[in-house]
């Protein structure tokens, strides 16, 4: 999934999900432990907000912007 420029790719999401499974999910992420590595370098924010909680509880709409490497990716939890 890849949206460096426009809209947030949309990710379908079956009830709730929790910040670290949803980047693992999206595949800016490979395991848990990747995850916590982009939450503690600041490379996540959640609805325009640094975030660094692994455990945030994510609603659907919510939009969850990662940096990369190959640049920004956002994606929206639907």
């Amino acid at each position: 999934m890849h949206s460096s420029s426009g809209a947030p790719t949309p990710v379908p999401v079956e009830g709730e999900i929790r910040l670290g499974q949803f980047l693992k999910l999206c595949g800016v992420a490979e395991s848990g432990a990747d995850a916590r590595r982009l939450l503690e370098e600041g490379e996540v924010q959640v609805n325009g907000a640094p975030e660094t909680r692994r455990g945030r509880q994510l609603a659907a709409g919510d939009v969850v912007l990662v940096e990369i490497p190959t640049g920004s990716e956002s994606y929206r939890v639907g």
